[in-house]
Formats: structure tokens, C-alpha cells, sequence
């Protein structure tokens, strides 16, 4: 039987705690995609198929060290394919060494046990600032606006 979209959450969380992103891509469906709302500066806002995000995904390990998730709330809807997450993420980033914690929503649709679409709300401030990239990011988003 295929993984419910809370066992196949979790089974991602599991392979991000364990860096491997390889195994994370293969969450994905084939023609699933991953959308970033909140991107801003050179993040991507939407990927298409597993491939772009096994793309995406190589090299987070390097960037980010995730090393736990302490807060996690499941909400169920009516849609039996489809959770919302709320959920938190700690650990250190590799570039600085600097202390990471980013608060996350997460909108997750599964089908055959295959992420479909995944919707991932996140502050591209925070991820900055964690990264040590908040002036790239407020530089790119100055140059935007001055086109």
C-alpha cells in the first residue's frame, strides 16, 4: 500500500536529517512539482518534474545542516491526498556556522505514495540571514526594483 501524504512528509524529513537529497528527489512523481511562494532574489519560485528538483536539492547539504526538526503539527483536510504542515527546522549553516531556525508551512499533495505538488512557505529573509546571504538577497531585490 502506498505512504499517505503524512507517512511520505515524515519519510522526507527522515532523508533530510540524514542528507540525502538523492532519495528525497525520488519522494517526487516524475511530473510533480515544487513551488516556493515566498522566493525571492535568485530562488527559484516553482520547479517542474523530479528532475529540476533533484537538481535543486544537490548541494543543500553543503549549504544547510539540518540537524533536527523539534516542532511538527500535521493538519489534515478533507482532501485525503492533501496535509498542510507546520513544522520547524534547527541546525547550523555550513557557510557561517551560524545557528539556523526557520519556521515553515507546508502544503503537501501525494498520490500512489508520490509527492504531486508541494508547496513550501518559508521567509526567504530568514533563510538569507541564516545563510549569511541577507545582503545578496537585499541587493537583488534593490536591483529589482529599480528596473
Amino acid at each position: 500500500m502506498p505512504r499517505t501524504p503524512e507517512e511520505t512528509f515524515r519519510r522526507l524529513l527522515d532523508l533530510l536529517l540524514a542528507k540525502d537529497m538523492d532519495a528525497i528527489a525520488e519522494l517526487w512523481a516524475e511530473h510533480g512539482t515544487a513551488e516556493f511562494p515566498f522566493a525571492a532574489g535568485g530562488s527559484p519560485r516553482r520547479l517542474s518534474g523530479r528532475a529540476e528538483v533533484r537538481g535543486y536539492l544537490t548541494g543543500y547539504p553543503e549549504l544547510m545542516d539540518v540537524r533536527e526538526i523539534p516542532a511538527l503539527t500535521v493538519h489534515h483536510l478533507e482532501q485525503p491526498d492533501t496535509i498542510v504542515v507546520e513544522f520547524t527546522a534547527h541546525g547550523r549553516t555550513v557557510r557561517t556556522g551560524e545557528p539556523y531556525r526557520l519556521d515553515y508551512v507546508t502544503v503537501i499533495t501525494v498520490q500512489d505514495g508520490l509527492i504531486t505538488r508541494y508547496r513550501d512557505y518559508w521567509s526567504p529573509l530568514a533563510a538569507a540571514s541564516a545563510a549569511g546571504t541577507l545582503p545578496k538577497l537585499l541587493g537583488s531585490l534593490h536591483a529589482g526594483n529599480a528596473r
